[in-house]
């Protein structure tokens, strides 16, 4: 692979008929989807995981935007040699695909962003910088990443995902892997991520979306609350909304079934 490409996981046909890419949040990576892209190879798609710029095994050169993302992503798909995807963005991977649809909608067979939003904000807001200076707080404080997910994890997750006072050793094993997946962010690329977040805007390319999307809500996510979700879904057209019950803004860490569901159904009906 050339030296600035994304680095991803893959299985299934090279053949499939659809191929389907995963997109990590700010505090994942490619790992945190393995057991996903085995799960739809199993049942006949291509599927693919990467790790964003900065993230993993994908090297960081220059500054993190949306646009540079959507650019590495497209690289990506170059190099791993299909003409069109379903994108699966899950929190800031969710903007991202909205991101992608901006700069190559040639590409992208379909969406499903899940736990997501089409806008943050402007990077002066007030709220933007409460939210960046909230998140950044921990490791300016000389916190580890590990640390912080310690914190995040649990505020992330349904009522019932973790018992109250839970510890590492303790947590579930989606929950587990979401905590290793965030532990192992670089703390630069985590402050990178972050400042990108407050600036994404895509909710004016909404009503230009012409492929088949599936708005994936978490029915306790207070992050990318069910509503954005169903919001976001009625300015698309054509979009279906689910929201998935008992789970946060981890949907899929928290429980995989009926995450891997939702998606399986929107394929099978949508292409």
């Amino acid at each position: 692979m050339m030296a600035d490409l994304p680095s991803w996981i893959e299985a299934g046909p090279v053949d499939a008929k659809t191929t389907l890419v995963f997109l990590h949040g700010i505090g994942g990576g490619k790992k945190g989807f393995q057991s996903s892209v085995d799960c739809f190879a199993s049942k006949g798609y291509r599927a693919l995981a990467w790790d964003m710029p900065g993230y993993g095994d994908s090297p960081l050169t220059g500054t993190l935007s949306f646009d540079s993302l959507a650019k590495s992503l497209e690289r990506m798909l170059n190099q791993a040699n299909f003409q069109k995807a379903v994108l699966v963005g899950h929190s800031m991977g969710g903007m991202v695909a909205l991101q992608a649809w901006t700069h190559c909608p040639e590409r992208i067979e379909g969406l499903v962003i899940a736990a997501s939003s089409p806008a943050f904000g402007q990077q002066d807001g007030d709220f933007q910088q409460q939210f960046v200076a909230q998140r950044l707080a921990p490791l300016n404080a000389g916190k580890t990443m590990a640390q912080v997910a310690d914190r995040l994890v649990p505020s992330m997750v349904a009522p019932q995902a973790l018992p109250a006072g839970a510890m590492l050793p303790d947590y579930p094993p989606g929950l587990a892997l979401a905590h290793a997946c965030m532990s192992a962010v670089p703390p630069n690329t985590y402050r990178a991520a972050l400042q990108a977040l407050v600036t994404f805007e895509q909710r004016a390319a909404l009503p230009s979306i012409s492929v088949p999307t599936l708005c994936l809500a978490g029915e306790y996510d207070k992050t990318a609350p069910p509503e954005v979700l169903r919001r976001m879904a009625q300015k698309i057209p054509g979009a279906q909304y689910q929201c998935i019950p008992g789970v946060g803004h981890l949907m899929g860490f928290e429980q995989e079934a009926p995450f891997h569901q939702a998606i399986l159904n929107f394929c099978t009906t949508s292409f």
